[in-house]
């Protein structure tokens, strides 16, 4: 039995490169796609929020002195092709996406419209959010802890390199030990990367909780969602 019914799932652009040094890595893409139809199966409402950081990391030397407005706009743009490359594989895996842009392409995919994501989502359909909150200076991040919000979204899932929060970096400190779960004001006192700030404050007023976890670990997301002992859940 699922411990969520609707979840708002964080997946970075560097996320679907695999071991790639940018781009899709189409392996990577499926096997995600594929953890994430198990939870779809479950009856769980699932949106997503991309990141793209696999596409405009690799340009990102062109970006140097560049207008940080403008940087941050070319950063939208490569989501809305991440979105696109998800929602072409999800399509053929048999789910039903919709894109949802922050930013007005709609030759290419449809303006978001919350009334719109909500019936969606109540459908059955997977929505996939792109270009962020559609304003520079906002991170990804952000744009999770908003449209988790904005849905009624019980949990923001933020699928990362690692399977959780630790008390050290467990890479270079062995007897670091993994959090199970840690209050959103012991997570700021410790001065934890978890989500960047403004995203973290959101979900804190909110009160909307997050699951930090690693999308690299077969079944994690499963798990997550069945409520079993996976990742780091971060709470009021």
């Amino acid at each position: 039995m699922p411990a969520y019914k609707r979840i708002l799932l964080k997946l970075s652009g560097e996320a679907l490169m695999g071991d790639d040094a940018f781009g899709i890595n189409r392996a990577t893409i499926v096997r995600m796609v594929e953890e994430i139809a198990e939870v779809t199966h479950l009856g769980v409402e699932v949106a997503v929020v991309i990141g793209g950081g696999n596409i405009f990391r690799g340009v990102a030397g062109g970006s140097v002195g560049m207008d940080r407005a403008t940087a941050d706009y070319m950063g939208m743009l490569a989501t809305v092709m991440n979105a696109l490359a998800l929602g072409d594989t999800m399509d053929k895996a048999g789910l039903t996406p919709r894109v949802m842009s922050a930013i007005g392409i709609e030759r290419v995919v449809e303006p978001y419209v919350r009334p719109k994501a909500l019936q969606y989502l109540e459908e059955g359909k997977v929505v996939i959010f792109a270009a962020g909150t559609g304003n520079p200076f906002f991170t990804t991040d952000t744009a999770a802890a908003l449209r988790g919000a904005e849905i009624g979204a019980e949990i923001v899932l933020k699928a990362t390199k690692v399977d959780g929060v630790y008390s050290a970096d467990p890479k270079k400190d062995p007897s670091a030990t993994r959090y199970t779960n840690i209050t959103f004001d012991e997570a700021i006192g410790k001065n934890l990367e978890v989500m960047d700030a403004t995203a973290f404050a959101l979900c804190r007023d909110q009160k909307l909780p997050i699951k930090i976890f690693s999308i690299f670990k077969h079944g994690a997301l499963k798990r997550v969602v069945l409520g079993e002992d996976e990742g780091t859940l971060v709470h009021v």
